[in-house]
């Protein structure tokens, strides 16, 4: 059974979110089966950061990533949230 990666880019709503406090609402989210598969950061302008998750969802569990994806919108340090990749892997 393999799994799936999804990374997406994580806007903040100001240049001052604290990526550490974000890292960990956005764990809140996750679904019980789902998981952190790692975080990069990527400079955007004028000091603005987004922030890079990369989520690793079991790929025979349905409902799975639109539920992450609506709690993901109800996080306030969130402006906007966009998937940039997706991939399958074997573990």
């Amino acid at each position: 059974m393999g799994n799936v990666i999804i990374s997406y880019k994580i806007f903040p709503t100001d240049v001052i979110v604290d990526f550490t406090d974000l890292k960990k609402k956005i764990e809140e989210c996750l679904p019980e089966f789902a998981s952190v598969y790692g975080y990069g950061e990527e400079l955007i302008a004028f000091g603005l950061k987004a922030l890079i998750a990369h989520i690793k969802f079991p790929e025979d569990k349905s409902g799975m990533l639109d539920e992450f994806e609506k709690k993901l919108e109800t996080v306030a340090e969130i402006s906007q949230v966009q998937t940039i990749m997706v991939r399958r892997v074997s573990r």
